[in-house]
């Protein structure tokens, strides 16, 4: 029997289905009821492969429902759907030729399938955290200008915005604290000068990498690895781009810590400095080394020691 590959096109409120080669597409609603249905009509098909794009957290309850059915599947990034898309001439978007592309896509690039994360709960709770900060953010920004009769209500709104971030850091904390993987690990970061709760909860639930890539491979996998820019004889000024932009965010602030407390990354920074090199360029190679040092300690369990760096 020939394999057989599903695409999915994830919209808010339905879910088309193409089996590539094949004239059958179906739409379901993006509920429980519409999942449940689909997954039932998957597992009469065998694929070998259901293949969806990230959505910002609609395909989530679909990814969820195919784990639990037992069913191989693969989430990947939209922008790789329409590279591909574009490089077989299909420029036209709608939601069922979508899952015709994501279905081609599925036969021809064949993704690794993989299970929902166990950290999939943890980074839910991460994305709330930062939510708040902006919303935070926003607030005492509009506070500065704001006339006398709302000052009052916005400063009430910051005061329970901040009770609600307390509230979701000891979340984190107590998920971590109930999981032994995450706490070890999580006992091992803080060890370093520099490395606080948050750094430490984000390489946790969006870095589980950590630990099983050498230095070159962890450093491009966050985007703080330089990038040629080379053709011909034009030699460009080489970058970081891509990777885990979250991470990367959260890495900066911790770096800017480690470079007043923490003597190796300190020694670094000041040597960098001291060759020439310019500000923003000194911190994010204190940036990869922070990460390689970290990367370096989960991989051989060992705690953050100044003679070992």
């Amino acid at each position: 029997m020939e394999k057989v590959y599903v695409g999915i096109d994830i919209s808010k409120d339905s879910l088309d289905v193409a089996v590539y080669a094949s004239d059958k597409q179906w739409r379901f609603s993006n509920d429980h009821a519409g999942i449940v249905r689909l997954c039932k009509m998957l597992g009469k098909l065998e694929p070998a492969l259901v293949v969806f794009e990230a959505t910002g957290g609609y395909e989530m309850p679909l990814h969820l429902s195919l784990d639990k059915a037992g069913l191989p599947a693969a989430l990947v990034n939209a922008r790789q759907i329409r590279d591909f898309a574009r490089s077989t001439g299909k420029l036209a978007k709608t939601d069922s030729l979508d899952a015709r592309v994501i279905s081609h896509f599925a036969y021809a690039i064949q993704p690794t399938p993989h299970s929902v994360p166990e950290t999939q709960e943890l980074k839910i709770v991460q994305a709330r955290r930062i939510q708040l900060l902006e919303m935070i953010t926003a607030e005492k920004n509009r506070l500065k200008g704001a006339p006398k009769v709302l000052k009052a209500r916005i400063e009430a709104h910051i005061a329970w915005l901040n009770k609600e971030l307390a509230e979701t850091d000891r979340e984190l904390k107590g998920m971590i604290e109930k999981n032994p993987v995450w706490r070890e690990k999580d006992s091992l970061l803080q060890t370093t000068p520099g490395v606080g709760p948050t750094l430490s909860a984000t390489l946790i639930a969006q870095l589980p990498e950590l630990g099983t890539l050498n230095r070159r491979q962890i450093a491009a996998l966050v985007g703080v690895a330089p990038l040629n820019r080379d053709s011909g004889i034009f030699h460009g000024r080489r970058t970081v781009w891509g990777g885990r932009a979250h991470v990367r965010a959260v890495l900066y602030m911790a770096t800017l810590v480690a470079t007043r407390f923490n003597p190796v990354i300190r020694g670094f920074y000041l040597r960098l400095c001291s060759s020439g090199k310019r500000k923003k360029v000194a911190l994010t190679a204190c940036m990869r080394k922070l990460l390689t040092i970290l990367n370096a300690m989960i991989k051989h369990n060992t705690p953050w020691s100044y003679a070992a760096c």
